[in-house]
């Protein structure tokens, strides 16, 4: 079997060709591809489905382009195992969270290309796990960092720039500096949570973000569809926004890291779960659970619940002044 090598060079939207040479889209159809962030082939393949390309070209034009791009593109979709480790290998990365033993349970941190869910009850600690990611995604690759910024969609108004700078100063961050490269968006709505995803792609290439934080996921979702008659209707829209999150993620090689809600459910005997439902339990690879052994309590427990890779297992750590850090580490350090 031919190996494809790892590096290839992507190809310009406004370099595509048609069979007889000419130009397969004009200036106004590639400004327009811009804008809604493709520049590229590769990411018209990777991030566009055929009907979100007809609301910006028509629907003929679309289904010309989308067609031309997969069939150029195909000898890059079919790989072996060997060739999809050596990928792996080569572009994935890990972000550490800031305890050695939390790393350690999710296989050496949160992981590029993929989205990382942690959901737990109100004041559990996801909030601070997701300032604490913000500011470690900063830090030089040697300390556990991806040298990048943060972009930090925030539905509940629960980003605090205090806290950041605690924590930066905490891991030797100037605290001014870390909060200029978190750039946070504030969502009103679900319907405004999707729209600031949605044409972030600029945000992404032009500030080096290495990670989206969503904090947290389904707050105005569970707000706004409220009753069984809207349900099939807030899964489709939540499987729509899960599943762009998720090709971003792969397309720019950055973590994903949302938190969540936690429900009592009924079916259940009254059990304790995540929100969301089959819709984010399919698209997070890596599921944690977050709680507080008892309040006041600095100390954390995390569960990882599902992996595909990786074993069930807990891990205890404290959250502090400081921010997140393994319980036997001495505060004043």
């Amino acid at each position: 079997m031919t190996v494809i090598a790892v590096e290839q060079e992507e190809l310009m939207l406004r370099d595509l060709r048609d069979e007889n040479g000419r130009r397969l889209l004009n200036a106004r159809q590639i400004a327009a591809l811009e804008e809604a962030g493709y520049r590229t082939a590769e990411d018209i393949l990777e991030m566009a489905t055929k009907r979100e390309l007809s609301l910006i070209l028509t629907p003929k034009t679309a289904e010309k382009l989308w067609n031309t791009i997969a069939d150029m593109l195909k000898p890059r979709t079919f790989r072996s195992a060997a060739e999809i480790q050596k990928l792996r290998r080569a572009r994935i990365e890990r972000l550490t969270t800031g305890s050695r033993k939390l790393d350690e349970l999710i296989g050496g941190g949160i992981e590029t290309g993929a989205i990382t869910e942690m959901a737990g009850s109100y004041g559990a600690g996801k909030t601070e796990m997701a300032h604490q990611l913000s500011v470690n995604v900063q830090l030089p690759r040697e300390r556990g960092g991806l040298e990048g910024s943060c972009l930090y969609f925030d539905t509940e108004k629960t980003f605090r720039p205090e806290r950041i700078a605690e924590m930066a100063s905490a891991v030797g961050l100037d605290p001014k500096e870390a909060m200029n490269r978190i750039i946070v968006a504030e969502c009103y709505t679900s319907d405004h949570q999707i729209f600031l995803l949605n044409n972030s792609h600029g945000i992404i290439r032009e500030n080096n973000i290495r990670l989206i934080v969503v904090d947290s996921l389904m707050a105005h979702f569970r707000s706004e569809y409220i009753g069984r008659e809207l349900l099939a209707e807030r899964q489709q829209k939540l499987n729509q926004y899960m599943a762009r999150l998720a090709r971003m993620a792969r397309k720019f090689n950055l973590a994903v890291f949302v938190t969540n809600q936690a429900v009592s459910s009924p079916d259940l005997f009254g059990s304790i779960q995540p929100t969301g439902g089959n819709v984010v339990a399919h698209s997070s690879v890596t599921r944690l659970w977050i709680r507080r052994p008892k309040a006041m309590s600095p100390l954390r427990i995390v569960r990882l619940t599902e992996s595909p890779w990786l074993p069930c297992g807990e891990a205890v750590f404290k959250i502090t002044s400081r921010g997140v850090q393994d319980r036997e580490d001495d505060e004043d350090a």
